[in-house]
């Protein structure tokens, strides 16, 4: 029989959902529910390809309760800026978790990604930086980098910003957007060292392949949160960093171990054998000591993008166009 499915597109996705602290409770419960058992998430369907400076990831996730569940495909090809076109891509389909038939379909050029990703360093922020931030850092410069902060000043609202990037005026560009959009003071970083070392949360937003963060920048009172590495041999902190750091977190262990920043350090002998606490069983377990120094590491789940297209099928309204199939 005929059924109908929904087509939106990202001008319409950005009129249903945006980066708020909504959006972040959305996002904060999908952590909880993969430390709650019986989510089904199978490894991500990860394709490297050098030769085009790209590669793209797929992500899955069926959650108990859950009205639907979305399979979503990430392009990232990152030559494209010289072309005029954004790094990031991408689609998410939603199907039903009682017919498995399919009930829409979000064009949205990676925009909900974008957005449950921001939102998932915020959660980090909620639950592992100081209660009080007054200097963060962003290591990069692209969207994420800018999506990364206003998410993070929701609920760690601080007042000066440090960036770095490798292009000098990439980041002053970035520097000046966050300070306009945040009505806080920035800054443009000679040296990551810099950064590091003067803030009390930095956020590492890169596609870096080579060590970023230093173990002897790490301070107490800091929350490093590396979001870059969602791939084999992506690295972004040094692995004696993770070593020297008082707390270690995952996203999903078994993504880290192989795509995330405890790839880098088993592959140097570092962390074998150790098995991390994941960001769901500190938000289920009522949080941890935060005068130490924690380094959180977020690959990005297939649970992230059930539960961003759970929340906006609930939220379109008129949104879309129906099509019968």
């Amino acid at each position: 029989m005929p059924h109908d499915i929904r087509i939106v597109t990202e001008a319409e996705l950005r009129r249903v959902v945006a980066l708020d602290l909504g959006t972040l409770d959305v996002i904060e419960r999908a952590f909880a529910a993969l430390a709650g058992g019986g989510v089904v998430m199978p490894p991500i369907l990860s394709m490297d390809l050098p030769a085009v400076h790209g590669e793209v990831d797929v992500k899955t996730a069926y959650i108990p309760g859950f009205d639907g569940f979305a399979i979503k495909v990430s392009p990232g090809f990152f030559d494209n800026p010289k072309l005029g076109l954004p790094s990031l891509n991408g689609l998410m389909v939603l199907f039903s978790a009682r017919t498995g038939l399919v009930q829409a379909v979000f064009l949205d050029n990676g925009y909900l990604t974008d957005i449950r990703t921001a939102a998932a360093g915020a959660v980090a922020a909620r639950h592992l930086a100081p209660d009080r931030v007054e200097t963060a850092g962003v290591i990069g410069t692209g969207v994420q980098a800018r999506l990364q902060m206003q998410a993070a000043h929701l609920v760690r609202p601080f007042r000066h910003l440090m960036v770095w990037g490798r292009d000098r005026v990439r980041a002053e560009t970035c520097a000046a957007d966050l300070a306009a959009s945040l009505d806080i003071t920035t800054e443009v970083c000679e040296t990551p060292e810099r950064l590091v070392r003067d803030s009390q949360l930095v956020v590492t937003t890169t596609p870096s392949r080579i060590p970023l963060v230093q173990a002897d920048w790490l301070h107490p009172g800091l929350l490093v949160t590396a979001m870059g590495s969602d791939q084999s041999g992506k690295q972004e902190i040094a692995p004696e960093a993770l070593v020297a750091a008082d707390l270690y977190v995952c996203d999903r262990v078994s993504q880290c171990a192989i795509s995330g920043e405890m790839e880098g350090a088993r592959a140097a002998g570092l962390m074998v054998g150790h098995t991390p606490p994941e960001l769901g069983q500190i938000i289920a377990g009522g949080g941890i000591d935060r005068a130490g120094c924690t380094i959180c590491d977020l690959t990005g789940t297939g649970a992230q993008d059930t539960a961003i297209a759970a929340h906006v099928f609930a939220r379109l309204g008129d949104a879309g166009l129906w099509v019968q199939v």
